[in-house]
């Protein structure tokens, strides 16, 4: 993370945050680094609402239902929210060593990094999988590292293909994503068929 420090970066899962500091250093940042395998990094994050607004960003507040009710004071942003990793410094901490704080800025339409990639994602997605639907979302799945779910829509794809183009991509995009689930023999036997 250190050497991405003024890039961009995103959460695949939904991300619950909270405005209140303790809670977040105390319940989730120090516990993880208290595991030898593991560092604990507090993100601080500064938000923008009208950044959120114009881009469409979906977030919800909830500290009212969350766990910890009004004293978390819980906001939650939608997978894959994007933001820039502004500063990186070591927090001191007598209970921990391993201990980091992240400082993030949330991102949206008018960051030009942030349209720079998503005009490459776009460019590469529409490439690589010109037929819209199903065929791109596996392609998507697959590039997002989630062959496991890729697999299963190339697989009901593959019988319903109605040329011999659709046939050997799907077949071969089935053979990428067995081998980055490490499954080489089904991987090999995919790729001999898109031949």
């Amino acid at each position: 993370m250190k050497k991405t420090k003024g890039g961009l970066m995103s959460f695949n899962n939904f991300l619950s945050t909270s405005r209140n500091r303790q809670i977040s250093f105390n319940n989730f940042a120090r516990p993880a680094a208290s595991n030898t395998n593991s560092v604990g990094i507090l993100f601080i994050m500064n938000i923008d609402t009208a950044i959120c607004t114009k881009s469409s960003t979906p977030f919800a507040e909830v500290s009212k239902v969350g766990y910890y009710k009004d004293k978390e004071e819980e906001i939650l942003f939608s997978t894959h929210t994007i933001f820039r990793i502004d500063r990186i410094e070591r927090i001191e901490d007598k209970n921990a060593d391993r201990l980091w704080q992240v400082n993030l800025t949330l991102v949206g339409n008018q960051d030009d990094d942030f349209n720079k990639l998503t005009a490459h994602i776009r460019e590469d997605v529409n490439s690589k999988a010109p037929k819209r639907g199903w065929s791109q979302l596996a392609f998507i799945l697959l590039k997002l590292g989630e062959p496991a779910k890729s697999e299963k829509l190339y697989k009901i794809l593959l019988p319903q293909a109605t040329s011999d183009t659709d046939r050997a991509d799907y077949n071969h995009k089935l053979g990428w994503a067995y081998d980055d689930m490490g499954e080489y023999s089904k991987a090999l036997s995919s790729y001999e068929r898109s031949l």
